[in-house]
């Protein structure tokens, strides 16, 4: 199993202790693209869909409220993960 799909499943199950950059690892592998930085926000957009995601990087951790929207995001518009043979096959 990679490790993106573990990283999702964790933040499927409610844990509040994921990493900022691990998150950002994650956002990107459902095919968002960072497109600017304002402050502490961190701005990615989708070239599918018209809504944003926004998180904050607070102390080495992601927001947990942040972090929901992004699951009704994904789960609205139906994305998965992008397939990723370097990470599949270490």
């Amino acid at each position: 199993m990679s490790k993106k799909r573990k990283l999702l499943e964790k933040v499927l199950a409610g844990s509040k202790n994921i990493q900022f950059n691990e998150f950002v690892t994650l956002i990107e592998a459902f095919g968002f693209t960072l497109s600017r930085i304002n402050g502490s926000h961190h701005i990615f957009n989708h070239p599918d869909i018209p809504e944003i995601v926004n998180i904050q990087n607070k102390k080495g951790k992601v927001v947990v409220y942040q972090v929901r929207q992004f699951l009704s995001l994904i789960e609205e518009h139906a994305l998965t993960l992008e397939s990723n043979l370097e990470e599949d096959n270490p």
